[in-house]
């Protein structure tokens, strides 16, 4: 299957494209079936595909345009406190190293590893037995951990002043492995192109979305269980509660069914938040910088999607080589963080990430601002 007709490239942009990431939607662009590329003002090269843009097929599905964390995505919850339950570093301590100790970074210990996975997450539901024996194992074993790069659990307090938990996870190993296997049987039927494709009407395009379907659940009960761990120590601290209407739940990779210009297409979000009309999001900044709550406007040309937060302005390896632990202590000063990783998070300095009210500018079409949020406590693995 090959492009009848060129695609519809729509851009929100907060900045010039690097000549490589140009390069790369380029070559998205060539590949077959592809009918519509957004690009969102926090793109940024990763992979095949970058992050940072949405895309629609009539019936082709890229593994690359959804990634390899599956379902990634973002938490928001409001607590029944104001900042001044962090305003000491007595209790920020405390709270980072109960953190550490219940919300792991990358896998659980005995006594915190769940007896088992979800029933909604019986691993049978997978297409392949490799798959549902490593859901057995490491999938329990991952289950409520954060892990590393820009994941990350943070306390916010908005214009009133309340807490606000935000959390960024994924699928964890999970999420890779079914993009691993998927990605081998799509590089021999497509006779290992440049951008590997599967075809939805095939057993194979189908096998796909259902373990994509399984990994949407997985993540968001990874999310789920890292919240109701946190309530747990949150309690027991301060004998403070969760306010579990409040929950903005959602993520930012994915590929799904969708209408848009009067067809339906498949949709492949990576690092594009949903943003239809009325549809409430979470927008991070960096790890130093304010964090947004937002509503999609549904924009058209966007296939209604948004940013899904500021998106890096330097490679990790350029991040480390050019910020000093100095640099960001100083990036950080005001907002708690564990001082004995601090060698580990220089990649993740706000300075290695757009300005994200640049980006929030540049999509001002896409989203609507409801609520604004400063960084209080951020919790990384590293």
């Amino acid at each position: 299957m090959s492009n009848s007709s060129l695609p519809t490239i729509n851009r929100w942009l907060c900045e010039p494209l690097p000549k490589d990431v140009a390069q790369s939607i380029e070559r998205l662009s060539a590949a077959s079936d592809i009918r519509h590329i957004a690009v969102m003002p926090d793109v940024h090269l990763s992979g095949d595909v970058c992050v940072g843009v949405a895309v629609a097929t009539r019936r082709l599905i890229y593994p690359a345009a959804v990634g390899g964390d599956i379902g990634c995505g973002m938490a928001a919850i409001a607590v029944d406190a104001t900042s001044d339950l962090l305003a000491d570093a007595h209790r920020a301590g405390a709270l980072l190293a109960s953190l550490a100790q219940n919300v792991p970074a990358m896998r659980h210990r005995r006594e915190t590893m769940p007896a088992e996975l979800p029933a909604s997450l019986a691993s049978g539901r997978l297409s392949d037995c490799r798959l549902a024996k490593l859901a057995d194992r490491d999938g329990r074993v991952q289950l409520g951990t954060l892990g590393r790069g820009n994941h990350f659990l943070e306390f916010q307090c908005d214009d009133e002043d309340r807490i606000w938990i935000m959390l960024h996870s994924g699928s964890r190993a999970m999420g890779q492995a079914i993009t691993a296997h998927h990605v081998a049987i799509a590089e021999r039927l497509s006779q290992r192109r440049k951008l590997p494709f599967l075809d939805t009407e095939s057993a194979e395009g189908t096998a796909y979305l259902s373990d994509v379907g399984w990994a949407i659940a997985y993540a968001e009960q990874n999310r789920l269980a890292m919240l109701r761990a946190t309530e747990q120590l949150l309690s027991q601290l301060f004998g403070v509660a969760l306010s579990w209407e409040s929950l903005i739940h959602s993520n930012h990779n994915h590929v799904r069914r969708e209408n848009h210009f009067g067809e339906e297409l498949w949709v492949h979000r990576k690092g594009a938040l949903p943003a239809a009309d009325g549809v409430a999001g979470v927008i991070p900044g960096s790890m130093g910088s304010p964090s947004f709550h937002v509503t999609g406007r549904g924009c058209a040309g966007a296939l209604a999607s948004s940013s899904h937060g500021a998106g890096r302005a330097m490679s990790r390896a350029d991040a480390c080589r050019a910020i000093s632990v100095r640099q960001l202590e100083r990036e950080m000063r005001g907002v708690w963080f564990d001082a004995r990783q601090v060698r580990h998070l220089c990649d993740e300095a706000p300075s290695a990430y757009k300005d994200v009210l640049s980006v929030m500018r540049a999509q001002r079409d896409l989203t609507r601002i409801e609520r604004q949020l400063t960084p209080l406590l951020s919790y990384k693995g590293a």
